[in-house]
């Protein structure tokens, strides 16, 4: 008959062949079975490339018929051990076999098969990304390019110069702008740059409604980083989790804002290999203490796309849609101001326009320039309303140097 822990550790093993626990842990378990044969192939895979794993050379010595120069590779199990959420774990079923304590030799590989949701890690391996797009992928915005290597990437591409410097690998940046342009996009381009995990983070993800809850999502958050480091942390709309202590409506964002800035300071341990990126749309709701140095110290405004990423952004909508004579560079220069999520919305409006007369004449035609001009006619840029209020805040607001990019921009384009 098979036995389900000994199939459930080789399916762990076989998905993280080079975690040398696990396997010596397969090896144990297939040698308290019987399986002497299976136990000494394990353990030989990690004396192989480990050769001073004294738990595979003690399982490899009594599996041999010596004496093991220690103590046993592993010890008899705690009558009080306990599962991830701090509840006892239940003795094991009449089978034998203990599917709690299954779960958790393996939970750093694979989800468990059921859980309660108020148990539930907010965070896990998972939630890790690998993100393949650079700055490269990025049409245009050089300006945008030029500030993050000057501000972020390039003290991190040349560790020689960064030792020399006795600069840290550690940092955290604030981009922020009118929405929909591409603040995420940049996030994950930065990970790809830097080769780095990627973990996107939105208020959804941290707040909970117990007490305390909040506040232990971001020691979650930040220990996985830490654990998978390098890793980029990005935390999308930074004005809800940071916001002003002052202006918080009750105790509990205090405390979140509080968790914050210690994870950020590294109080518990070290931030080295953590990149915290933020994006906000209203940087002046964010608490001024999250843009002290050592924190979200540097920032970049990201400004509605220029003319080269306006033209990318139709190219890169349009490249899988039927068209026929686009005109990118007209196209550019009639969506001056427009963000990249109006440009979508604009091509989306063109091919409904172009479906919906095809469906009229039962002939299908492709999409032309009067459909994306139609597209523009009938849409509004959305940075509007954000350049006002940003006019404001740096007419009227309290100005500590933070926003002089932007108060240069709304000069540029006589909003100032």
């Amino acid at each position: 008959m098979t036995d389900p822990l000994i199939e459930a550790l080789r399916r762990a093993v076989a998905a993280a062949p080079h975690d040398d626990e696990l396997r010596v842990h397969l090896a144990s378990q297939l040698w308290e079975r019987g399986f002497s044969d299976e136990a000494v192939a394990e353990a030989s895979t990690v004396l192989a490339h480990s050769p001073s794993d004294t738990r595979a050379r003690n399982l490899l010595a009594r599996a041999l018929g010596g004496a093991p120069d220690t103590a046993p590779a592993f010890p008899p199990p705690d009558a009080s051990t306990r599962l991830p959420n701090g509840i006892p774990a239940p003795p094991p079923a009449e089978s034998g076999f203990d599917w709690s304590a299954a779960e958790t030799e393996v939970r750093h590989i694979a989800r468990p098969a059921f859980i309660d949701g108020e148990d539930a890690p907010a965070f896990d391996a998972h939630d890790l990304q690998r993100p393949t797009t650079t700055l490269a992928d990025v049409g245009g915005m050089s300006e945008v390019k030029e500030r993050l290597n000057a501000a972020f990437l390039a003290p991190l591409r040349n560790p020689e110069l960064r030792a020399l410097y006795g600069k840290s690998l550690r940092g955290g940046l604030l981009m922020y702008g009118p929405p929909g342009c591409g603040k995420t996009f940049l996030a994950r381009a930065i990970a790809g740059e830097l080769g780095a995990s990627f973990i996107s983070v939105g208020i959804s993800d941290i707040l909970d409604r117990f007490i305390g809850e909040s506040e232990h999502n971001i020691r979650e958050l930040f220990q996985l980083a830490r654990r998978d480091a390098p890793t980029v942390i990005f935390l999308d709309e930074l004005d809800a989790i940071g916001q002003r202590r002052s202006e918080a409506r009750h105790s509990g964002m205090r405390g979140v804002v509080v968790s914050l800035l210690e994870e950020l300071d590294g109080v518990s341990s070290q931030n080295e290999g953590v990149f915290v990126l933020a994006a906000t749309n209203q940087p002046w709701d964010v608490d001024p203490a999250l843009r002290r140095p050592g924190r979200l110290d540097r920032t970049v405004l990201v400004l509605p796309p220029d003319d080269d990423a306006r033209r990318a952004i139709f190219h890169h909508h349009l490249a899988r849609r039927p068209v026929e004579g686009i005109d990118l560079v007209e196209l550019a220069a009639q969506t001056e101001g427009y963000s990249g999520a109006d440009i979508a919305y604009v091509c989306e409006v063109a091919s409904e326009n172009a479906l919906l007369e095809s469906a009229r004449t039962g002939t299908a035609r492709l999409i032309g320039m009067d459909d994306l001009r139609h597209g523009i006619r009938t849409t509004t840029p959305s940075t509007g309303p954000w350049l006002e209020a940003a006019r404001n805040v740096v007419r009227f607001g309290e100005d500590d140097g933070t926003f002089t990019q932007l108060r240069d921009y709304l000069k540029s384009v006589h909003r100032l």
